[in-house]
């Protein structure tokens, strides 16, 4: 088992979201081993607890001190005002569990006002692979923990995405015509790290566009995909409205996206690079509590970024590409963001080896900004 890097900080309940299979039922099993353990995925636990919520307080021994998980709180929503109710009565610390915000969102749940802790898991990072860590793999399998060590890790994340859809999506009755979902996610696949046109999507997949639009709203609530804002502070140009979309793992986006003769390995690859360093970046601003938010920035009918990090440490701006060659105008977006916002520390990051500052721009090898991710971004 790798190890994770989420920080438990002195007797504090907190949630922990993250999509299914990132590692945080076995995270919180080596964490916590000695705590109370309330599996809302077990059908019996379920019902007991859907039925009557206090009878939560019975399973906890009346003198009992250490923590308790829940598993999949997002279960019974109703279940967090019984756990508001012991941490203000008995003064227990949760640690409640969830791969969707959808019903917690949507029940009007306040996430226990404060009493609360919020942290997210992601896939494995780099960092976490550490020796293990082969770039060739990670772009085609991604880093979910099984999909890395399963021997077959095709059929694994097949598996996987079937069990998304039978569970999370049809059981949980968050669309009636599970055809038009599944046929939504590959034509969502050929959108991965570009700037979204949702009629395009919808006229890809045959949907009515406002149930497009819902479906990626599902994928968001799910935690399997994301939207990346434009970045819009004192901007100086006119910009494009379009957010960028991004499944949450590259070996999940490998797996949707189709196939055939005249596909390059380019423009499969291309993404799930992009894919891969932002999915480091976002777990490692989570882990190291940096809180930066992250955006896309482009010019109308001129250059753009692939994402940029904005927060208290900073503003910083970044251009992937897979090739092991730097074209003539690769950096003309990242030149034109440093025009805009002077103050900005930009990267480029690429598939080749020579590492060195060009313009104002720190040009970097993928492996080696990947394993060195934080020297990079903070150095001491």
């Amino acid at each position: 088992m790798y190890s994770r890097s989420i920080c438990i900080q002195n007797y504090k309940s907190f949630f922990l979201f993250g999509p299914r299979g990132v590692g945080k039922s076995a995270w919180v099993s080596q964490a916590f081993p000695k705590a109370i353990y309330i599996d809302l995925l077990r059908a019996q636990t379920h019902n007991e607890l859907l039925a009557n919520p206090s009878r939560l307080e019975k399973m906890i021994p009346l003198h009992y001190k250490d923590w308790v998980v829940i598993d999949e709180v997002q279960k019974i929503p109703s279940l967090l005002d019984e756990v508001h109710h012991l941490i203000e009565k008995r003064k227990l610390a949760f640690v409640l569990t969830g791969s969707s915000a959808r019903k917690l969102k949507r029940s009007g749940t306040n996430l226990l006002a404060g009493r609360a802790l919020t942290k997210k898991m992601f896939p494995l990072t780099v960092r976490e692979l550490g020796d293990d860590f082969n770039l060739k793999k990670s772009l085609r399998w991604g880093h979910l923990p099984m999909a890395y060590t399963e021997n077959d890790p095709e059929s694994y994340l097949h598996s996987y995405l079937k069990t998304y859809l039978k569970e999370e999506v049809l059981l949980e009755g968050l669309t009636r015509n599970i055809e038009a979902f599944s046929r939504f996610l590959e034509a969502a696949s050929f959108s991965q790290a570009q700037y979204l046109n949702i009629s395009q999507v919808a006229a890809d997949c045959h949907v009515e566009r406002k149930s497009v639009t819902q479906y990626f709203s599902i994928l968001e609530d799910l935690l399997l995909g994301y939207r990346l804002p434009i970045f819009t502070k004192r901007a100086k140009r006119e910009l494009t409205k379009h957010p960028k979309f991004y499944f949450f793992d590259c070996g999940l986006y490998q797996t949707l996206r189709p196939r055939g003769p005249l596909d390059s390995p380019e423009e499969i690859d291309g993404p799930a690079l992009e894919t891969l360093v932002l999915q480091n970046l976002m777990a490692e601003n989570e882990y190291h509590t940096w809180r930066y938010e992250f955006f896309c920035w482009n010019i109308s009918k001129g250059p753009d970024v692939d994402f940029v990090m904005y927060g208290p440490l900073g503003l910083i701006a970044f251009e992937i590409k897979r090739s092991d060659r730097i074209r003539e105008g690769d950096l003309a977006g990242l030149l034109e963001f440093k025009k805009n916002y002077p103050i900005a520390k930009i990267f480029f990051i690429y598939g080749g080896t020579e590492q060195k500052i060009t313009s104002d721009v720190q040009i970097i090898p993928v492996s080696s900004f990947l394993k060195e991710l934080e020297s990079f971004l903070h150095p001491i």
